[in-house]
């Protein structure tokens, strides 16, 4: 096993991470801006470097000051967390060149599917299902025009390069086309350097589910079930669940082994999300459902996602622990033909926001009580007395509830929204709290556009 970690983040994922390295033994190393000096993580590692000022490109994404703070404290491997570098291919090849062990997928992977127009095409040859859309960048506005009218509207303009639902605008027309084109094109080369869109087909209508992969050492690749992650807002989600309340069997085993061909495709190594739009169809005449007749593939994250404590609960694994093993050449700790899930999870992030408009609220945390109790899990970045900053993203906290059953987890996600105390930032904890009582939710038959209804 791996005997020193870097972690290259901050923050929850990077307390997170932390924490499995020294339940394994490994030396745990920090990195740190100026502006997350007295934040947990710093403190719970067993070393910690600054290296630089609160702006991410002065810190967390200055690959020298991480790869200095690597060799001056002796690390042996580097992990790269979400966000920052995680999903950076350059960084992945840096970091093996420099003798370190990467622990993530080969940069060659994480460069094939970075581009999303790329990723679609080899995922179509690998007999995935993809959604209509363009083969190659619109390279100008003519052909996007073009695009939109043989895909038909409404359409779905993205930027070949973006993530985190990032760069993306909908069109219900031509002229709508020729204003988000534009926008996002501008957004595309502002925010990632390259400038290319894709134009595809747009469901009004639809669920955000994607499956957990993990490409073992031994060059297969395992699915660990799937995550509902439809409740979002400006297309970036605030609660996952798993398993989803919409996947039947029948659809879980096409999702998943859909799910293990993407991964196979680009001969994927480590943990990974290959996440999928779905379809809904209407119940049915007897009332059952909902169902869902049609998924298509949407992106493969290369990187540790967020949510992935609701996967650990219902399959009883530390994702963090078998990516050090696959890292480190080992086996998983669990027999990769007998994958069974148990329970369902709820994970609902904490942000740092107005719970009506969602605008970031950043403040000095002067109260910060936890939930507790049985099937109560907090993986936080603050507590009582730290700052949160507008530097960063605005997640404090992952509050996450398992249960025997999805409506024991709901009524302890209840009792812990309740239970959990912040005062100083604003939080979006209100809003869980009106959630965890809507219809929608309740049933299982919400979509992607359950929060701008409650709104």
């Amino acid at each position: 096993m791996i005997e020193s970690l870097l972690v290259a983040n901050r923050g929850e994922i990077a307390r997170r991470v932390i924490r499995t390295a020294r339940r394994l033994g490994i030396r745990a190393i920090a990195v740190y801006s100026e502006a997350d000096a007295d934040l947990p993580f710093v403190a719970e590692a067993d070393e910690a470097v600054l290296i630089g000022p609160p702006n991410p490109a002065q810190s967390y994404r200055n690959v020298e000051a991480i790869l200095a703070a690597a060799k001056s404290t002796g690390a042996q491997a580097i992990h790269p967390g979400y966000g920052f570098l995680s999903e950076n291919a350059e960084f992945a090849r840096t970091v093996e060149a420099s003798g370190l062990i990467w622990v993530g997928p080969g940069a060659d992977a994480i460069t094939a599917m970075g581009d999303k127009i790329n990723a679609r095409n080899l995922m179509a040859a690998a007999g995935v299902p993809v959604a209509p859309g363009t083969t190659d960048p619109a390279a100008d506005l003519d052909a996007a025009v073009a695009a939109a009218a043989a895909i038909g509207y409404p359409v779905m303009v993205k930027a070949a390069a973006g993530g985190g639902g990032m760069g993306m605008g909908v069109a219900v027309d031509e002229a709508a086309l020729r204003s988000e084109y534009d926008k996002v094109r501008a957004f595309a080369e502002r925010m990632f350097g390259d400038g290319s869109v894709l134009i595809e087909r747009y469901f009004p209508r639809v669920r955000h589910v994607e499956v957990q992969i993990l490409g073992l050492a031994d060059g297969r690749v395992v699915a660990l079930g799937e995550r509902e992650c439809s409740v979002q807002r400006r297309n970036q989600k605030l609660v996952e669940e798993s398993p989803s309340p919409a996947v039947s069997p029948e659809l879980r085993a096409r999702l998943l082994a859909a799910a293990v061909r993407a991964g196979e495709a680009v001969g994927y190594r480590n943990a990974g999300t290959v996440e999928c739009l779905l379809v809904p169809r209407q119940r049915d005449s007897e009332g059952d459902g909902p169902a869902t007749e049609e998924f298509f593939f949407l992106e493969m994250n290369t990187r540790l996602q967020v949510e992935h404590p609701v996967t650990e609960y219902v399959y009883g694994v530390d994702l963090v622990e078998e990516q050090l093993r696959v890292a480190a050449g080992l086996a998983p700790t669990f027999d990769p033909d007998a994958l069974a899930p148990s329970g369902h999870a709820i994970e609902l992030r904490i942000n740092a926001e107005d719970p009506k408009r969602f605008l970031p609220g950043p403040g000095v945390v002067k109260t910060w009580i936890e939930p507790t109790g049985v099937g109560v899990r907090v993986d936080s970045g603050y507590t009582g007395g730290n700052t949160v900053t507008p530097f960063y993203d605005s997640l404090m906290a992952k509050l996450i509830l398992s249960g025997d059953t999805r409506e024991q987890a709901i009524e302890r996600a209840r009792t812990a929204v309740a239970e959990f105390q912040i005062e100083g930032p604003k939080n979006n904890l209100p809003f869980f709290a009106e959630l965890l009582e809507n219809d929608e939710f309740l049933d299982g038959t919400y979509d992607t556009g359950i929060v701008s209804r409650m709104r």
